[in-house]
């Protein structure tokens, strides 16, 4: 059997492509992947491990006219012509898709030709590609109970599944972990994350409310700063009494994940799964350019008593440090956060989404 699998660029589609694979490589290795991502991929870093990958010229579409758009428009041409060809080359008995306008291509031909599809929402609130493209998918898979109110599709293929998360991002020893680090059992430990990228926002605000706090000191920190922030924030912490570990990006993330006792995020779906999976409390500050989308994300989390939500527009150093010196203060309340995934369905996302892709076959 071969199983062609597309995604967009951005973390928040090939993390979750990349468990599927894994988990599908686990499952059944006498399978033939494909993994196809757009070549603008290549410079967010994210490794694909030993995943077969064949990489398109495509780029997402602006709602415009102007002269930035009309080379978008010819690349996203070109690249569709480019996944034709990839379809009649590798031949796939499924099409597996991660959302994404750079997916379009794939998942329409693959319809045309017949071809089974499957399509994965991570986000609440679905993307313009996957509103579309579950109209002529064969299985629709959701991560959120409440993405299905938001597709015009008939119920009886949508299927909730989760978000399937990388197989490295299992819970590590605690002693291990600490000591991955160098960091001490005694002290609060936060994360602050940005995304691949970084966020410049929560990097600044976080590095103000720490040089606010009465005594920093009490705190241990791991920052990923992504690359345009680092610099500045490694001069920025030197004053700093706190224990630090600045990462521009961080490989083994099981390990942050592990000891964390408070996560300072934007709400990108893949940082939901995964606070889901550790559960952790936490601060999230949805992106505001994708704000309906990591609202919405976030709100699930806040509604069920696990996180709290800063707009970007009021996030700011003070508003943190009273946020971060009452959980120092009162820590049982991080204790009360954590407790509340319990009332959160957990979903062997990895799993369920192999087996629903290969019944289509």
């Amino acid at each position: 059997m071969r199983v062609l699998v597309v995604a967009g660029a951005s973390g928040g589609h090939i993390f979750p492509a990349l468990g599927f694979l894994e988990t599908l490589k686990d499952k059944h290795n006498n399978i033939d992947a494909l993994l196809v991502l757009p070549k603008r991929s290549i410079k967010t870093g994210i490794s694909t491990g030993d995943c077969r990958v064949k990489y398109i010229s495509i780029s997402g579409l602006a709602l415009r006219f102007d002269f930035k758009n009309f080379f978008a428009i010819l690349r996203f041409l070109k690249g569709s012509l480019e996944s034709l060809i990839l379809l009649l080359e590798f031949r796939p008995d499924i099409v597996v898709g991660f959302g994404s306008l750079d997916s379009l291509p794939l998942l329409l031909l693959a319809h045309i030709f017949r071809i089974k599809t499957l399509i994965h929402e991570q986000n609440v609130i679905p993307g313009r590609a996957n509103r579309l493209l579950a109209k002529f998918s064969d299985r629709v898979a959701v991560s959120f109970p409440e993405t299905k109110d938001h597709l015009e599709v008939n119920s009886g293929k949508i299927v909730l599944t989760g978000n399937p998360i990388r197989k490295s991002l299992k819970r590590i020893d605690r002693d291990k972990a600490l000591e991955f680090f160098g960091f001490s059992d005694d002290k609060l430990t936060v994360l602050v994350m940005g995304g691949s990228q970084g966020s410049h926002t929560i990097n600044t605000g976080f590095l103000e409310a720490a040089s606010m706090m009465k005594d920093v000191s009490r705190l241990q920190i791991i920052h990923l700063t992504g690359t345009i922030d680092h610099d500045a924030l490694t001069k920025g912490y030197k004053n700093l009494s706190a224990e630090v570990k600045l990462f521009t990006f961080l490989k083994d993330m099981q390990y942050a994940y592990s000891i964390s006792d408070l996560v300072i995020a934007r709400a990108g779906a893949t940082t939901i799964a995964e606070l889901i999976f550790f559960r952790l409390a936490a601060v999230i500050v949805p992106y505001p350019y994708a704000y309906k989308h990591q609202l919405s994300n976030a709100d699930f989390l806040e509604r069920n008593g696990c996180a709290l939500i800063i707009k970007d527009s009021e996030f700011n150093g003070g508003k943190l440090r009273k946020i971060m010196e009452d959980f120092m203060d009162n820590p049982e309340k991080i204790m009360e956060m954590r407790s509340r995934y319990i009332g959160i369905q957990k979903h062997d996302a990895n799993n369920l989404l192999v087996e629903e892709a290969l019944s289509l076959n």
